[in-house]
C-alpha cells in the first residue's frame, strides 16, 4: 500500500509581511555573531533553493490530480512566499561588510547545476532537502529557546516559516511517489537514499562554510571561524543533530515523511497565523 499525506492536512497559502526591520543591526539572534551568521546564511540559500523546489514539483504538476494536485498548489504558493520574504531579510544583511552576495552567486552556480541534472534528480534533491528543513523545522518547534532574545518580527517570520515547512513536508515526496510508481521498490530506496547522504554532506559542509565566511567579516580567522560555527551546529545547540532520530526516519525502506504526525507540535502557531489570513467578516446590515 502507498503511503500519502493524510486526508486532513491541507496546504493553505498565508501572504504574510513581517516587520523584520531589527535584522538591520547587525547580529539580529540576540547579538549572538556566530548564531546570526549561521542563519543568515540558512537564508540566503532560501529564495533561489525554494524556487527550485516550486520548479521540481511543478514540471510533474500535469500528471496530477485530486488532494494531491491541490496540495502541490498549496505547496507553491506557501514556497513562493518564504522566497520573498527571506529575500527581504536578506537584503538588510550589509552587504558592505559582509560577503553576501558571493554566497548568493556560490548558492546559484550550485542550484543551476542541480537543475542541469534533469527533472528527476532535481525532485529528489528537493525531496531530500525538503526532509532537512522539516527536520530541522521540528527541531525549531521542540526547542524554542533559542529566539528567546530575537526581535519579535523576525522571531515570527522563522516560526511561521517552521510551521508551513511541517505542513508540507510531504508534497514533494508525494510527487516523486507518483512520478516513480512503476520503479521497483528498492531501485525508489536507492536513489533516495544515496540522495540524502550526499545532500546532507554537501548542504552541511556548504553551510558551515557560507556561515564562517560570514563571520570572517567580524573579525574571525576562518578557521576560528569554521570551528565556531561547526559548534553551533553540531554541539551546541546543534542546529543539524537536535532531531536525528527524525533525519534517519528517512533511511527506513518504506518511509513516508507522516510516519511521524507532529501537528501537535505545531498547532498552536498553525492557528496563529491562520488567524492573520482569514478573511474579516462582513457585516450585514438589518
Amino acid at each position: 500500500m502507498t503511503k500519502s499525506t493524510p486526508a486532513d492536512v491541507t496546504i493553505p497559502p498565508r501572504d504574510i509581511r513581517f516587520d523584520i526591520a531589527a535584522a538591520r543591526n547587525g547580529h539580529w539572534m540576540g547579538g549572538d555573531r556566530v548564531a546570526t551568521a549561521v542563519f543568515n546564511a540558512l537564508s540566503l540559500t532560501f529564495p533561489d533553493g525554494e524556487r527550485m523546489f516550486v520548479d521540481a514539483v511543478r514540471h510533474y504538476r500535469g500528471e496530477l490530480s485530486g488532494k494531491l494536485a491541490d496540495d502541490v498548489k498549496g505547496f507553491i504558493a506557501q514556497e513562493a512566499i518564504h522566497a520573498r520574504e527571506h529575500h527581504q531579510l536578506n537584503q538588510l544583511i550589509d552587504r558592505d561588510k559582509y560577503p553576501a552576495a558571493e554566497i548568493e552567486a556560490a548558492i546559484q552556480a550550485r542550484i543551476a547545476f542541480a537543475r542541469s541534472r534533469g527533472p528527476m534528480r532535481m525532485l529528489i534533491a528537493t525531496i531530500s532537502l525538503e526532509h532537512f528543513t522539516a527536520m530541522m523545522a521540528e527541531a525549531h518547534a521542540r526547542h524554542q529557546d533559542l529566539f528567546d532574545n530575537v526581535a519579535p518580527g523576525i522571531e515570527r517570520m522563522w516560526r511561521w516559516h517552521a510551521m508551513e515547512e511541517t505542513e508540507h513536508k510531504a508534497v514533494a515526496y508525494d510527487v516523486f511517489l507518483h512520478a516513480t510508481r512503476h520503479w521497483s521498490p528498492l531501485k525508489r530506496y536507492l536513489r533516495r537514499t544515496i540522495a540524502m547522504a550526499l545532500i546532507s554532506y554537501f548542504f552541511t559542509r556548504n553551510i558551515s562554510h557560507y556561515a564562517a565566511r560570514m563571520l570572517e567579516a567580524d573579525g574571525y580567522a576562518y578557521r576560528d571561524a569554521l570551528k565556531a560555527v561547526r559548534r553551533f551546529v553540531w554541539r551546541k545547540p546543534g542546529l543539524f543533530s537536535r532531531n536525528l532520530k527524525t533525519y534517519f526516519a528517512w533511511y527506513r525502506p518504506g518511509f513516508h515523511p507522516w510516519d511521524e504526525d507532529n501537528r501537535a507540535l505545531v498547532a498552536t502557531w498553525k492557528a496563529e497565523f491562520d488567524v492573520d489570513v482569514a478573511p474579516t467578516p462582513v457585516a450585514v446590515s438589518a
